[in-house]
């Protein structure tokens, strides 16, 4: 007569979870993603302490509008993750914008700003906005710089922050100072601990997504350090995407061949920063998942798999350095500065 021995169940539990094999992911698909980098600075724009100091100051500044209602921080919210989590942006005198506001994080990183890609560099776009009239409302330059030569702390600023410039107050440094200012808006997360070698820092549920996100094919567009972010692809690639009217990169290149054809965003903390699309017409992630499946890859999620790819999307949330972005002290107006 065969015996058993008694296996307590403790052990027998231990025993059946060994037995289950970790869920694995072949890493030699990996090669299109790199984590994050120290820093994304430009060597066209080389960022010192001061320089810094004074773009956080000014990207909090509303008296870069005419009403002083709006900052750049309005529409990018930093604590937010980068955004202001409505469909389209909120300007001076109440103004919507017909795009929804990407966020300011990583975004340095990208092959070019705006959805249409119009700005170089974030240095180009920091300063876009501030003429806009539905966004920030200044009537030109020069009286951006009036309002900035008004300040006596404004003026000093940039004196530290600019110190081989003969003229170190110009339309051109104020972008350079917000955009060495957000240069440092990088987000670091689970997903570059993964990348650098890390296996634990990812989920079992999180890797089974990341396994489906790329036999699916989202890494046809979504890929490198942003996870998206670094080209242009046409919205609607495989079906046409229903009733589109924002014509795209089109405005900009200037021929109808881009029509349509927009920055693909980078994922990077993409379950914080909805609604989704560049109209911002799409309000959950688990949507926006399903129909970029089928629109751009000709793919039909299931709600199963759908899930598992949000999952892994959670990997991509990083940490945001508190420090860096808390609103600073503003230099005070002087007795000239323009009223609203």
């Amino acid at each position: 007569m065969k015996t058993f021995a008694f296996i307590p169940a403790v052990v027998f539990a231990a025993l059946l979870t060994a037995a289950q094999a970790e869920v694995q992911v072949n890493r030699a698909m990996l090669g299109m993603f790199q984590p994050l980098p120290e820093t994304a600075d430009s060597a066209t724009n080389p960022a010192n302490d001061a320089k810094i100091d004074l773009g956080r100051k000014l990207y909090y500044d509303t008296r870069l509008s005419k009403d002083r209602t709006v900052s750049c921080n309005t529409c990018h919210d930093l604590a937010s993750f980068g955004d202001d989590g409505a469909p389209v942006s909120t300007g001076i005198h109440k103004q919507q914008g017909g795009r929804s506001a990407p966020t300011v994080y990583n975004a340095a990183l990208h092959i070019a700003q705006f959805w249409d890609g119009r700005a170089a560099d974030v240095e180009a776009q920091a300063i876009g906005p501030v003429l806009n009239p539905i966004e920030m409302g200044m009537p030109d330059e020069t009286f951006v710089l009036k309002v900035l030569n008004s300040i006596p702390g404004y003026v000093e600023l940039f004196k530290q922050a600019f110190p081989d410039d003969a003229q170190p107050l110009t339309y051109e440094n104020v972008g350079k100072a917000i955009g060495a200012f957000e240069r440092r808006l990088l987000t670091p997360s689970p997903w570059d601990a993964y990348l650098k070698g890390d296996d634990s820092a990812l989920t079992d549920e999180q890797k089974e997504g990341l396994n489906l996100f790329v036999s699916k094919g989202c890494t046809t567009c979504h890929q490198g350090t942003g996870v998206g972010g670094h080209l242009f692809q046409k919205l609607g690639l495989i079906k046409p995407w229903p009733d589109l009217k924002d014509k795209g990169r089109a405005e900009v290149a200037g021929f109808e061949a881009m029509e349509g054809f927009f920055k693909v965003p980078s994922l990077r903390n993409i379950t914080e920063t909805g609604p989704y699309l560049h109209d911002g017409s799409i309000k959950t992630l688990d949507d926006m998942v399903k129909k970029m499946a089928e629109y751009q890859l000709g793919q039909m999620l299931t709600d199963e798999e759908t899930a598992k790819i949000v999952d892994f999307l959670g990997s991509l949330k990083g940490d945001v350095d508190a420090d860096y972005i808390a609103k600073p002290e503003l230099p005070a107006d002087g007795p000239d500065t323009p009223k609203p």
